[in-house]
């Protein structure tokens, strides 16, 4: 077939000036695309018979294009692949990005050093930023793998670190299962004549009757120290006593002071069960992993591990150095090296509590 033109419709329909136009044509003839019939005083035109068949014209053969049909046919299917390859190597780079992220957040949640983890993220996130504005697979996937054999490299380096102060901190409870039958145990704790009573569970059997919060024993005049209500012959004991030790508190108590927990409870007087179970809820918005949390009920009990969760999410922002997570985790290992006292932390914020009179459910 040929086609004829006119160099102003050519203008017109391609927005070109003269001399783009002019090129254009030319480099269509060099590529072979098009064969220029030229007319005999070099102008384009041709003529129809009745039957709109061509009986004369002269312009652009467009016949090379029938020729090399499945030439093009073949680079658009390389071009297609090639655009599908592309997309499916961003695909990688961002989850290999997002990967190496995830380990830094890993890192800073269990209470490593992050220096290391932070500067190999900011080198993934400016490898990243390059391939972003790159077209060419062949240099996306020299990328990608560079990417993902970072990120390799760091989760080996993270569980490694991970298994050596997890061993670490086994070794600090192990009392030589290797040692003589005989051995003496090892006392690492000031005896108490009460063990349990800094337990929910000790609370729940020695006393009978609920437990009165610090407004109640106020209002019943313990503070000012007057008997309070009898149980048989024995005296009843404090909410807590002055050194802050005691952690006796009940679960209504415990959503008021750490009113966060109350939209995953299911009714409006908890018991135990029901604030250890809102308490694996709330945890996802405190950022603690389950891993974490099961560490922390090994550590600590279901329901002080609760408390402990409880307690981090009444803080204010502005309290955690890193994040409450990792604050969390710092709690776990105070509590595995016997340090942790949450009974001094729920005397702090019944004192705020008494303070500032925010001693309603919220």
């Amino acid at each position: 077939p040929v086609v004829w033109p006119s160099a102003t419709v050519q203008q017109a329909d391609l927005d070109l000036g003269v001399s783009q136009t002019k090129a254009l044509n030319r480099l269509l003839v060099e590529l072979g695309l098009v064969v220029m019939r030229d007319s005999p005083n070099g102008k384009r035109y041709g003529r129809r018979d009745r039957s709109g068949r061509i009986i004369e014209a002269y312009g652009f053969d467009l016949s090379p294009l029938g020729v090399r049909l499945e030439e093009f046919r073949a680079v658009a299917e390389k071009g297609r692949a090639e655009r599908e390859a592309v997309r499916q190597l961003r695909r990688r780079v961002t989850i290999a990005r997002k990967a190496i992220e995830q380990i830094v957040e890993t890192a800073i949640e269990v209470g490593l050093e992050p220096g290391a983890f932070v500067r190999e993220a900011e080198e993934a996130r400016r490898l990243c930023w390059r391939l972003g504005k790159e077209e060419r697979s062949d240099v996306l996937a020299f990328g990608v793998t560079r990417l993902e054999d970072r990120h390799g490299e760091l989760r080996q380096r993270l569980e490694s670190l991970i298994a050596e102060w997890r061993g670490s901190a086994q070794k600090d409870v192990e009392t030589d299962p290797k040692g003589p039958e005989n051995r003496p145990h090892q006392y690492r704790y000031k005896p108490d004549p009460d063990p349990e009573q800094d337990t929910v569970s000790g609370i729940e059997k020695s006393s009978p009757a609920p437990v009165m919060s610090v407004a109640a024993v106020g209002k019943s005049g313990l503070r000012d120290g007057s008997s309070g209500p009898q149980t048989g012959r024995r005296e009843q004991k404090p909410a807590r006593q002055d050194d802050g030790t005691v952690l006796r508190i009940t679960p209504d108590e415990l959503v008021r002071l750490a009113p966060r927990l109350r939209p995953y409870l299911g009714r409006s007087s908890p018991a135990w069960p029901d604030v250890v179970e809102a308490a694996d809820w709330l945890r996802h918005d405190l950022g603690v992993s389950k891993p974490l949390w099961g560490e922390a009920c090994l550590a600590m009990g279901r329901e002080q591990a609760a408390i402990a969760l409880a307690i981090v999410s009444a803080r204010p922002e502005g309290h955690f150095r890193s994040t409450p997570g990792g604050y969390f985790h710092g709690m776990v290992a105070r509590a595995r090296a016997g340090e942790l006292n949450l009974g001094k932390s729920i005397w702090g914020m019944r004192s705020k509590r008494d303070t500032h009179g925010w001693d309603q459910p919220q």
